[in-house]
């Protein structure tokens, strides 16, 4: 690996691919990481924190603005760095602060091809300019993890809660979903493309925290999830435990379905994120431009709110809420290992949010 003092960023190193091995421990560094150049030949490369301790042990990775407007990330790589002990460190903590660059810089959701990165992984070798960036960042980066925390928020027009997507048959990752402490967790299966899906499939246990709403800093939902990646880090060996506060279990959900609308006009969602709702529930009306309401949209079954459009102007087919299924103990076998774990556990101290 060569690497060479960065010019934009004083202390900073430019660099081809992330060899871990190159940077000694109980050092921090900062690296800009080269994936493609434009049209003038210029490189675009990502920013990335690489925190190595005293001691060997895992690599976990920190990924934030696969969307170019979901920020929240950022501000929690940062801090972690910011308080981060390399003396009690075990093993290696990255931390990819921007992941889709053109975007983080247009201000917008999308690669400049109006691709969305999430929808694109394990890209190409030899592809389009969106699949060659995704194929080096996976290659050049993720491939070094050992595990990934996939950081999100929600889209331009909706809000989101704090609550992650994870494999919860999986054991490991089912774990690391409860350490998050979100205020809930929604059992998704790794889907194809998306950058959680193809860590999986390289074998990194993975999970996505959404953490809040897009384009702002929201230090509630940071601090959350900041606690949540340390107790992650404490659980994996990569820093010492220490007793937590109890806290309230996140609300488990089974699926969800997005509910959209049938008809153009005014729209104003009623519910707000974790609220629960009750089967044939008024959640949205509609009207159309002269004031008057001309469709109600009610809930399909029993939920909780876990994201809402918050744009008033909505055509056919626009997002109105995203409905989490609540599951019980009989809905699903990741509860057989909640229960088990909850049976070994003497307490669900180190599970609560600070």
């Amino acid at each position: 690996m060569s690497s060479r003092q960065s010019l934009d960023f004083p202390g900073a190193y430019v660099v081809n691919e992330l060899d871990l091995d190159h940077w000694p421990q109980g050092t921090c560094s900062k690296l800009m990481v080269d994936l493609i150049n434009d049209g003038l030949g210029r490189s675009l490369r990502l920013p990335v924190m690489v925190g190595r301790g005293n001691h060997p042990g895992p690599v976990l990775g920190l990924t934030a603005v696969l969307h170019g407007n979901e920020l929240n990330g950022i501000s929690v790589i940062h801090r972690l760095f910011e308080t981060l002990d390399l003396q009690a460190l075990r093993g290696t903590i990255v931390g990819v602060i921007v992941v889709n660059v053109p975007a983080y810089l247009n201000n917008e959701r999308t690669f400049d091809d109006r691709t969305d990165m999430n929808h694109v992984m394990p890209g190409k070798a030899n592809g389009n300019i969106a699949e060659i960036y995704a194929h080096r960042f996976l290659e050049r980066i993720v491939r070094r993890f050992e595990y990934l925390i996939d950081l999100h928020t929600a889209s331009f027009g909706n809000v989101n809660s704090l609550y992650v997507r994870a494999d919860m048959t999986h054991e490991v990752t089912a774990n690391m979903a409860y350490l998050q402490r979100p205020q809930i967790i929604l059992h998704n299966s790794p889907s194809d493309r998306t950058l959680r899906g193809a860590a999986m499939e390289m074998g990194i246990p993975s999970i996505t925290v959404e953490i809040g709403d897009p384009q702002v800093f929201q230090s509630r939902h940071i601090k959350a999830s900041l606690s949540g990646v340390r107790r992650v880090m404490s659980d994996i060996g990569m820093l010492p435990r220490r007793p937590l506060g109890k806290g309230p279990l996140p609300v488990l959900c089974e699926q969800s379905i997005w509910l959209y609308a049938d008809h153009g006009g005014l729209l104003k969602v009623l519910p707000k994120p974790t609220d629960l709702v009750q089967a044939n529930d008024v959640i949205a009306q509609q009207r159309d431009i002269f004031g008057q309401v001309i469709c109600e949209y009610r809930a399909p079954y029993d939920g909780i709110v876990i994201g809402k459009s918050v744009n008033p102007v909505a055509q056919t087919g626009s997002r109105i809420l995203n409905l989490g299924a609540i599951a019980t103990p009989n809905d699903h076998p990741f509860y057989r290992w909640i229960e088990d774990t909850a049976s070994k556990a003497p307490s669900l101290e180190h599970l609560a949010v600070q």
